[in-house]
């Protein structure tokens, strides 16, 4: 019996070192970085107000009035965001995931709306001195299906506000980059 203690205690030792010893090997559990809490600052309602440049940017624009809700996800990861406004007498609909990806050192996101049934798939940079956040990504063009780049920016303001821009190239634009939005957003209480 006591040989048969010693053995199941032996067990027991080497079974637990083998243990510790795998739970070492295995990967760090990836932690927000300060490119995270970048995004992670856009967190909360947003109101929005739309101007669409249909015409062309010297056109005056058509205004409207939308509602932004971004929530961080995924341990701070991720932002979620979820966007319902006016277009025109259209409703509007679109939904956003946005991230920093380490191994690419870039903003990487995702975009889908109401207005495309393609999916958007962003990749961006930060400039700090500027408080920019700029992303870049091919879309389709609602109007003849056109592949149509796209450039959106998002500038902080200094009294908690942040102004998108979107920028778009392709057939409608005669190949050359037009300005085609422009949200201004205030961040609720």
């Amino acid at each position: 019996m006591m040989k048969i203690m010693t053995c199941f205690a032996c067990f027991c030792v080497v079974a637990s070192a083998l243990a510790t010893a795998a739970r070492a090997e295995d990967p760090p559990i990836p932690r927000p970085t300060a490119e995270h809490k970048i995004l992670a600052a856009e967190e909360g309602t947003w109101d929005a107000t739309i101007k669409s440049f249909e015409a062309g940017p010297e056109s005056a624009p058509t205004v409207s009035k939308g509602v932004e809700v971004n929530t961080v996800m995924a341990g701070g990861l991720w932002v979620a965001s979820s966007f319902k406004g006016d277009f025109g007498g259209m409703t509007f609909e679109g939904r956003g995931q946005y991230g920093y990806d380490p191994y690419k050192k870039k903003y990487v996101g995702t975009w889908v709306d109401s207005m495309s049934p393609s999916l958007i798939v962003l990749e961006g940079t930060y400039d700090a001195a500027t408080k920019t956040l700029s992303y870049a990504g091919d879309g389709v063009c609602p109007i003849d299906n056109s592949k149509l780049g796209m450039r959106m920016v998002t500038v902080a303001k200094e009294d908690g506000r942040r102004v998108f821009t979107l920028y778009a190239t392709g057939t409608p634009t005669g190949g050359k980059e037009a300005k085609m939005m422009e949200i201004e957003y205030t961040k609720r209480k």
